[in-house]
């Protein structure tokens, strides 16, 4: 019976992470198709220009492909070496995860206001021509979140050294209502808007950050318990 068990467990396992590895693949196909189309599409921070949308998916899709591929190996051919390698790589995600976290909620405060100057002072660049990415996260932020600037509209006017602001952040919309001072515009800033969205959704993010934590804690313990059965039958499919 109990070796019954351990043979649905490694084709639960294997099942497991075949649709893991294709989630990967879907992301990193997405976060390509993002990179090739869209150019540096969502990229507000001017310190880190590198942390776009699309970088961020095909990281994400990346880690969720290789991670997938050892466990879908490693179980199906019951190789020691793979499953020890997707317990160990699952092993750093769970503790960079908890350092993250524990780093955000200490310097919270800190975070914030960083965040908000970064974002101010990536406002500057919405103009420019090898900032579309920008731009177009700006006005896609702004026309669905009816915000406008990072804490306010008055922010464009900083930025950009004139009393206009993005054609996004009027109330009505229509070419160049930006730069008519008599217009109506959004008078809440975006990164309120999303403080805002977050703590309405605080539940949600917590659930999926729970079942996010479950399935890792399970895919450790699933391939620790065949590799402790490989090694006590003394298979050598990793010789």
């Amino acid at each position: 019976m109990a070796r019954g068990c351990l043979c649905c467990l490694k084709y639960l396992m294997f099942i497991f992470n075949l649709i893991f590895w294709l989630c990967g693949c879907g992301l990193l196909g997405v976060g390509i198709w993002l990179s090739v189309s869209q150019g540096s599409f969502a990229t507000f921070s001017p310190s880190f220009p590198s942390l776009s949308a699309a970088n961020m998916v095909i990281a994400v899709g990346a880690v969720v492909m290789v991670t997938g591929f050892l466990g879908c190996l490693g179980a199906i051919k019951e190789n020691k070496c793979l499953l020890l390698s997707f317990f160990i790589v699952l092993l750093i995600i769970l503790l960079a995860e908890l350092i993250l976290i524990i780093l955000f909620f200490v310097y919270s405060d800190k975070v914030s206001e960083n965040a908000k100057q970064d974002l101010k002072d990536g406002l500057a660049l919405y103009n420019s021509e090898n900032n579309i990415g920008l731009r177009n996260a700006w006005n896609i932020i702004q026309a669905e979140w009816k915000c406008c600037g990072v804490i306010a509209y008055t922010d464009w006017h900083e930025a950009l050294k004139e009393k206009v602001v993005p054609d996004r952040c009027c109330q009505e919309h229509y070419q160049n209502c930006g730069r008519n001072s008599t217009n109506m515009f959004w008078n809440r800033g975006c990164f309120e808007k999303v403080e805002e969205w977050l703590d309405e959704n605080k539940h949600l993010l917590g659930t999926i950050g729970m079942v996010i934590l479950v399935v890792q804690l399970l895919g450790m313990a699933f391939s620790m318990t065949l590799f402790h059965h490989i090694h006590r039958t003394g298979k050598k499919y990793d010789a």
